[in-house]
């Protein structure tokens, strides 16, 4: 199982609405085809910084094929709305990271 997480700064005047579209429109688009799932949005409280604030979106994905098909299918479109929707003032880098343990 494979975890891909997108840490977002997202400048302050922009953080609720930011909230609200990950909620309503990127999250159920992003889950549509049933390729990635378990989408977690968490608030990363040790970035606080003067000018923004920090998001981590996570969803589990199988494998690292499945996530380029919903890469190339869905995520890319995403984040060209995002980009649309929110300009410049919301950037994001992503990490994918392998689950070695649960308990």
């Amino acid at each position: 199982m494979l975890i891909y997480n997108t840490t977002y700064q997202v400048d302050d005047k922009d953080a609720e609405n930011f909230i609200i579209w990950i909620h309503q429109v990127f999250i159920p688009k992003a889950q549509e085809g049933g390729l990635v799932s378990k989408a977690r949005l968490t608030r990363i409280l040790s970035h606080r910084n003067e000018s923004g604030e920090c998001f981590s979106l996570q969803f589990e994905v199988e494998s690292s094929s499945i996530l380029h098909k919903w890469y190339s299918s869905t995520g890319n479109v995403l984040n060209q709305e995002m980009l649309k929707v929110f300009d410049n003032n919301v950037v994001g880098f992503t990490t994918l990271m392998e689950v070695i343990e649960e308990s």
